[in-house]
């Protein structure tokens, strides 16, 4: 058993969370405290919503990693199930730590590094700036469209990728940015990324690919958001010696 003190310093530093910018809901740290300052076991989780605090609670876990915090849609009253999501937490010992464009930034232990490792991709660069933060990782690599589609895929368990086959049969320079980043195809562009992975974008940002001459790769917001909370909840493992399981709450997008 160690102490949530430890942990949060721990993870603070690793994630460099004073330092780096995000979004204001974010509020990226130790997000709540749990009654006895000790942690034994952690839960991986991509949001902090009732569900998965119910399933975490049920893993046993007394700290639960996130990507997307407890007040990610902004102010609100703690009633209904907001009131019973904290309850809950309050009552069964869980404390909650959030880690969101930092965790995504993390030369190792980010999403975006993580997704690239697991294509046998090596990032030689950044993209997609946010207040001064490369948020994305780009390589370079000459391979056929369809290999990379593959093992994105894989990548993925299986998990299905939208193809946007808009630019080059074959890459050259593919950018990596999780999440909600399919919005930022023309910064992409300007990047001189010819294919961009990604989780989702809006709709125009297929036509948008297509005009501008870039594949554009997009495989689930939440799917692309699984990799960087199991990187730190194994760091964790090896750091503290703690136990954890990741809890899957797929939203389908």
């Amino acid at each position: 058993m160690k102490t949530l003190a430890d942990i949060r310093t721990h993870l603070d530093q690793t994630l460099r969370i004073a330092e780096l910018p995000d979004y204001g809901n974010a509020l990226n740290g130790l997000q709540l405290q749990n009654r006895t300052g000790t942690v034994s076991r952690v839960v991986a989780a991509v949001d902090s919503t009732l569900p998965v605090v119910k399933k975490a609670i049920a893993e046993g876990a007394d700290l639960l990693l996130v990507h997307h915090g407890m007040f990610w849609t902004g102010l609100q009253p703690w009633t209904g199930a907001t009131f019973e999501r904290l309850n809950l937490a309050l009552e069964n010992n869980l404390a909650i730590y959030s880690a969101h464009l930092p965790l995504d930034a993390h030369p190792q232990l980010g999403n975006n590094a993580c997704i690239a490792r697991a294509m046998q991709l090596t990032p030689c660069g950044g993209f997609l700036d946010y207040k001064g933060l490369a948020v994305g990782v780009t390589c370079e690599a000459a391979l056929a469209l369809d290999e990379v589609v593959a093992r994105f895929t894989q990548a993925l368990d299986g998990g299905r990728v939208h193809v946007c086959a808009g630019g080059p049969k074959t890459t050259r320079k593919i950018g990596i940015s999780s999440g909600g980043s399919g919005s930022e195809i023309a910064a992409a562009a300007k990047a001189g990324v010819d294919t961009f992975i990604t989780g989702e974008g809006p709709h125009w940002s297929y036509t948008l690919a297509e005009e501008l001459g870039i594949n554009v790769l997009y495989g689930g917001h939440y799917a692309t958001e699984t990799f960087g909370v199991k990187a730190l909840a194994e760091h964790l493992q090896s750091q503290f010696g703690l136990p954890w399981s990741f809890v899957d709450h797929p939203t389908g997008l």
